[in-house]
């Protein structure tokens, strides 16, 4: 019998694709085919509660001194309170705000706030101070996870207790009543910027309150400010900044305050 050669090459091809697909179809997956196995991640120690500094973190304030710390002012010693292991704003003139002594870009934050039991007035003048995440430089406002009491205290939402200051509004208000110990954990991703000073990726935040989501990746226009539009100033690393802040309310606490740099 004779067959066209063509048809003969395009019949095997039909049997091979056949074979190819039914052979798929069959072959059991191989399990080692999605498994990775280097880079090995570095193990780090958890602390004993998920409060508690884990083996890489760096210590900024565990009760017993300021040695972490300098004036945001003019960067001589902090001249804040340490009592019975608590850090309190001290609000006499010309202290000011306090700042890390040490400057980051990338990290995992812990720290434990505290409005005095006693707190009076009202809006923002209650218990109002900052938890600056990058201290960008004398004169800027850099970029404030805002706190204050907000435990019955009706204020702009965007200038609550849990808001990136003037931006964000809180995915929920987890506040705790005065005299209560409360905790932000924070991871910042700082921006990054061209060789002109342009912005190449912009700020993202995301804040646990009291372990409840309150920012949630949270993309920042530029730094936090009181007044007007929020803009982008290029800046490699900064110190973490807490705030003294002007009102007439009771100063507040802070206690266990640790970061992660992150890579």
């Amino acid at each position: 019998m004779y067959i066209h050669f063509p048809k003969l090459v395009a019949l095997a091809s039909v049997i091979m694709a056949t074979s190819l697909v039914f052979a798929q179809k069959t072959a059991k997956p191989n399990p080692k085919d999605t498994e990775v196995w280097e880079p090995v991640p570095p193990v780090v120690t958890p602390g004993a509660k998920d409060s508690d500094p884990p083996s890489d973190a760096i210590v900024l304030f565990d009760g017993r001194n300021l040695d972490a710390w300098v004036s945001a002012q003019d960067h001589t010693p902090a001249k804040w309170f340490v009592h019975d292991g608590i850090l309190t704003v001290n609000k006499a003139a010309g202290v000011g705000n306090i700042e890390t002594r040490q400057k980051f870009k990338d990290y995992q934050l812990h720290i434990e706030w505290r409005i005095p039991s006693d707190i009076s007035g009202s809006d923002q003048a209650r218990g109002n101070s900052g938890v600056f995440l990058a201290s960008t430089g004398p004169g800027d406002d850099g970029y404030e996870l805002q706190v204050l009491d907000s435990y019955q205290n009706k204020t702009y939402v965007n200038g609550m207790a849990g808001s990136l200051y003037k931006q964000s509004i809180p995915l929920a208000n987890a506040a705790r009543k005065p005299g209560q110990w409360q905790t932000y954990n924070v991871i910042w991703t700082a921006p990054t910027f061209k060789e002109d000073g342009s912005l190449e990726t912009p700020a993202y935040a995301t804040v646990f309150w009291n372990g409840v989501l309150v920012d949630n990746h949270f993309r920042l226009k530029g730094q936090t400010l009181y007044i007007g539009k929020p803009f982008y100033k290029a800046y490699d690393r900064a110190p973490i900044k807490l705030q003294a802040h002007g009102d007439k309310s009771e100063p507040i606490s802070y206690r266990n305050i640790w970061v992660r740099e992150l890579p």
